[in-house]
């Protein structure tokens, strides 16, 4: 095996019927890295383990449906079951100490990331290695927010993954010629939502694949209420895929 993608959850912002959010986890050579890790991440983790044992956590942006479940790992990590074990690697935007900073100021315990985590902030367009995964951040169209997609790359193998985004240039860039694209399409159809783009339509998905040059094309973080052309590949919650 050179690298397997287990789609942990993969609803938008509102979970799926007995759905977690937004959490990919990427094995390669017995490392794991878990890309984001929304609402009920955790726990469908653990039924699998009784603690999860994952090397790294990479967040593409701070809405909770991508980073929720960071909250409920740091009680265990300090106070539960996973106290015994080493401390994950957390990988979060420009920012984003400042960030996890203030919110644990706010819950009362400020060095509560800190003190749990290895944190490291990443750049935009800097590559950085996390426990053996090469990892290039583009920041993609989310809103007005601070986001990007990860070029996860190890073992010989790479999967790009879009997080939240609108259309943009940089969605072909991230996965060009990647064996895997794992793309959001949260819309029915393509609308200027009012302003600022955030999110993509199934075919503005596929345009950025056909354009990429990737391998393979899944679709992910989209409503459970919204239907899907038979064309397009769907995940699923515990979905395991070879790349």
């Amino acid at each position: 095996m050179e690298m397997k993608l287990t789609v942990v959850g993969c609803s938008p912002a509102w979970p799926n019927p007995g759905g977690a959010q937004s959490g990919y986890l990427i094995e390669a050579q017995g490392q794991r890295v878990l890309l984001d890790c929304g609402a009920g991440v955790l726990a469908k983790l653990r039924e699998h383990e009784d603690w999860p044992r994952v090397d790294s956590i990479c967040i593409t942006h701070f809405h909770l449906d991508h980073w929720g479940d960071v909250v409920p790992w740091v009680w265990a990590l300090s106070f539960g079951p996973a106290s015994e074990f080493p401390a994950p690697e957390l990988w979060v935007p420009p920012g984003g100490r400042a960030v996890l900073s203030e919110i644990g100021q706010q819950l009362g315990f400020p060095d509560m990331f800190e003190n749990a985590f290895r944190v490291s902030e990443y750049g935009e367009n800097e590559e950085f290695e996390t426990v053996g995964f090469r990892v290039n951040p583009r920041r993609v169209l989310h809103y007005d927010l601070l986001a990007f997609g990860f070029r996860v790359s190890g073992n010989g193998r790479t999967v790009a993954y879009s997080g939240d985004s609108g259309p943009s240039d940089q969605l072909t860039e991230l996965a060009r010629n990647a064996d895997l694209f794992l793309c959001e399409a949260t819309l029915l159809e393509p609308n200027p939502e009012g302003g600022t783009r955030g999110h993509l339509a199934a075919n503005e998905a596929k345009a950025a694949f056909d354009a990429s040059g990737a391998k393979r094309l899944l679709l992910t973080h989209r409503p459970y209420e919204r239907p899907l052309a038979p064309e397009f590949e769907q995940v699923h919650d515990g979905q395991e895929v070879e790349v």
